[in-house]
């Protein structure tokens, strides 16, 4: 499908698409660039590709399909040192959690002979860096596709196969439909768990300690999430935050209701609260996105 596919950026995602794309044998040409010289000691130690270096422009020549797996905050960096080497017949993609922004960029240089094909893999750990990357990561989970303007009905056929290829599930949506959905699915979840690690556990809080040694599964289950990549997070909410701010106002108003609730001692209006999230754990597990065991589903020592 590809004859040659080219990874800039090779952290917990790019790693795990170079492993899975050896692990499929989806092309036997793979070339990766990382800027950080750690990275490509330890790709290369590995052997995971042929081609692995920090010259990005020996990179992306010739490639059928190249894949942006870094920092939202890198993109105009990296097309700004591609733009000048690519074919006129070449895909690009991406990995990146927010689409319209990284779109109005994209745009402004003017690739006219180039699909730009963004992607938007839903999978990832707490974990960053490629040792923390694995060939399964993508199975199962949804993939995001956000064609370009100028994409053409092929090329969005081989980026959706190339996703279902790796093990994922394929979705086409718009880049507004995107940022606002994964608004509320994904960078409120995140933006919530940061301001309850950092309100839970204070440095100056005497009983720090014993807040740490008795937390419960809800304060841990919040810290896996508070510790995923500050940069990649903070580019984020930043690329997306009209969408965030919206959906953190409708949050301090929830908030606010519970609040004046507790303040209340009104039990019913508690109960109701309480009882009207119930249905949507239920359809998260209907819709496979987790599964219907205690403590999700960990294994007990």
């Amino acid at each position: 499908m590809f004859n040659k596919i080219s990874i800039i950026g090779c952290g917990l995602i790019g790693s795990s698409i170079l492993r899975a794309i050896n692990k499929k044998n989806i092309s036997k040409n793979i070339s990766v660039y990382d800027k950080s010289k750690d990275v490509v000691s330890f790709l290369k130690e590995k052997e995971l590709s042929k081609n692995i270096t920090n010259d990005i422009s020996n990179v992306v020549k010739n490639a059928d399909l190249i894949i942006i797996a870094a920092p939202l905050s890198s993109y105009k960096e990296i097309f700004l040192s591609i733009k000048d080497h690519l074919n006129k017949e070449t895909i690009v993609t991406d990995t990146g959690s927010v689409k319209k922004e990284v779109n109005k960029i994209i745009e402004g240089f003017n690739l006219k002979n180039v699909s730009w094909i963004a992607s938007h893999p839903i999978a990832g750990t707490e974990e960053s860096g490629p040792k923390a990357g694995f060939a399964e990561l993508f199975e199962n989970r949804w993939c995001i596709i956000s064609p370009g303007e100028n994409a053409k009905k092929n090329d969005v056929e081989k980026v959706k196969k190339f996703w279902e290829l790796i093990g994922s599930k394929t979705k086409i949506m718009s880049f507004s439909d995107h940022d606002y959905i994964l608004s509320l699915t994904s960078h409120l979840p995140h933006a919530i768990a940061y301001t309850i690690v950092r309100s839970s556990v204070k440095n100056e809080d005497k009983l720090k300690d014993e807040v740490i040694k008795y937390s419960a599964g809800g304060l841990r289950d919040f810290t896996r999430i508070a510790s995923s990549d500050p940069i990649m997070w903070r580019d984020i909410f930043i690329d997306n935050s009209e969408n965030i701010l919206k959906v953190l106002d409708a949050f301090s108003n929830n908030l606010e209701e519970m609040k004046k609730a507790i303040r209340e001692k009104n039990s019913d209006k508690l109960s109701q609260i309480f009882s009207s999230t119930k249905n949507v754990r239920k359809e998260i597990v209907k819709a496979g996105q987790d599964i219907d065991k205690p403590d999700f589903g960990r294994k007990k020592s």
